[in-house]
């Protein structure tokens, strides 16, 4: 994330905000943000609002997730938003949203939905 210029903006149980700046390292040949820097936002943020519900000492991995890309992503940022739908000892399912914020307004772009697996740090 930090390669990418993302950071995390809100975090409260079961809910993660990660905003990604526009530049032209995170865009496309036409100018919008690219699916993968889309995506790879979403995938964070799903995951760090998987870590706020669990003990200190576990840690997560994505085993599956996807992206639906509604429109092209543009505006001065990204806010990708991960929100724990079931959380389970094992399991997590989360809903993913991606924002292209142009001007304070934001637009939804991508949607989704990830599972991850709980592990312990070694």
């Amino acid at each position: 994330m930090a390669h990418l210029g993302a950071r995390i903006t809100r975090i409260a149980p079961g809910c993660v905000h990660i905003e990604l700046p526009s530049r032209p390292e995170v865009t496309q040949q036409h100018g919008y943000f690219h699916a993968g820097a889309t995506s790879a936002v979403a995938d964070s943020a799903g995951g760090y609002a998987t870590l706020t519900l669990f003990p200190e000492g576990a840690d997560v991995l994505t085993v599956e997730y996807k992206i639906n890309l509604l429109s092209p992503a543009v505006g001065d940022h990204l806010e990708a938003v991960g929100t724990v739908l079931k959380s389970g000892r094992t399991l997590t399912v989360c809903r993913l949203e991606v924002f292209g914020v142009e001007g304070g307004r934001p637009g939804l772009v991508a949607t989704g939905q990830q599972t991850l697996i709980r592990i312990q740090r070694p």
